[in-house]
């Protein structure tokens, strides 16, 4: 008896030390899982919401227009009307949901903690505003041998300030918060800085799939290598905003920022200075910058991406 009551007394205060872990082990059913799994959970949930509210929009003419019908133009594109809802219905809200069931309130503070982490070194913001335009630009004149390149117009260098603000509160904020202010604090600790990375750049890239079928994607004319050259380009930023994300103490404005400069800059400035910079041009470039950037990123760090732990952990899910 005298066992059976130390045994009872240890779990009691275990329970007390770790009150967290006990509730986890108390919840049945859908909510037991989730927190019992909440990287898998997340996957799950943002690939569902995103991919069922893109539904209507692969259907339209915007995509393989089987229904005869197609989403309002805002700022000259459809893809704002067409595709956001599934971003934010996505990463985001998931994050969300299974931060609130998995970690409940102390999760969620963290969580948020991460969005209000913009006080960092100037010269963080500077290596992104500066940086990514200036590694874009080598990309492209490498890529074309500098035939046709030319300084961007007036115009374009107007707006290049604008459009980076509505992508920072569209693309940057509908999938940061998932990517790197959930996902990736959880996954490094288990998996190591490279290690998270092999599991969490393919993800991110493979969670675009839908939109291949759309304009987005340059539906009709995609092949698999587009794909697939799509989530090798995703992996290696992945690389290089986990090495950007940790050195500043796992800011997500920082993040959120690249996110929208990378984006920004392909879509607008590569388009005006480059003849022919289609979809396929946009993506190899993005590529060869990132790739290039994600070597580097590994060796000066010896694989750690400014992670304390190692390039690799145990190579396997426990949640």
């Amino acid at each position: 008896m005298k066992g059976i009551e130390m045994t009872v007394k240890a779990t009691s205060e275990n329970r007390e030390a770790d009150p967290e872990a006990g509730r986890r082990k108390a919840k049945k059913g859908l909510f037991g899982v989730i927190s019992r799994r909440p990287i898998t959970s997340f996957f799950v949930l943002a690939f569902s919401l995103s991919w069922l509210a893109w539904t209507p929009y692969v259907l339209s003419r915007s995509g393989m227009g089987i229904l005869d019908f197609d989403f309002p133009s805002l700022l000259g594109t459809t893809q704002l009307v067409g595709m956001m809802p599934g971003a934010y219905l996505g990463p985001i809200l998931s994050a969300f949901l299974v931060t609130a069931i998995a970690d409940g309130r102390p999760g969620i503070r963290e969580w948020l903690g991460r969005f209000g982490r913009w006080r960092v070194s100037w010269v963080w913001y500077a290596a992104v505003l500066a940086g990514v335009p200036s590694v874009l630009t080598v990309a492209g004149v490498l890529m074309t041998g500098g035939q046709g390149v030319q300084a961007p117009p007036l115009t374009i260098l107007l707006a290049y300030l604008p459009l980076l603000a509505i992508q920072l509160i569209t693309t940057g904020l509908a999938e940061e918060p998932g990517w790197r202010d959930f996902a990736l604090p959880r996954l490094q600790p288990r998996f190591g800085a490279l290690g998270a990375n092999l599991i969490l750049g393919p993800v991110w890239g493979f969670w675009h799939l839908p939109l291949f079928l759309t304009s987005w994607g340059g539906w009709p004319d995609v092949q698999v290598t587009d794909v697939l050259e799509f989530v090798a380009m995703a992996s290696a930023i992945s690389v290089v905003m986990t090495w950007v994300f940790n050195k500043t103490n796992q800011s997500l404005p920082v993040q959120m920022l690249l996110h929208a400069s990378i984006n920004t800059y392909a879509s607008l400035v590569w388009t005006a200075t480059i003849p022919g910079a289609d979809h396929d041009f946009v993506t190899r470039g993005v590529l060869l910058a990132s790739g290039a950037a994600a070597f580097l990123s590994v060796i000066l760090t010896r694989g750690r991406l400014g992670w304390h732990g190692p390039a690799f952990g145990a190579l396997r899910d426990r949640g």
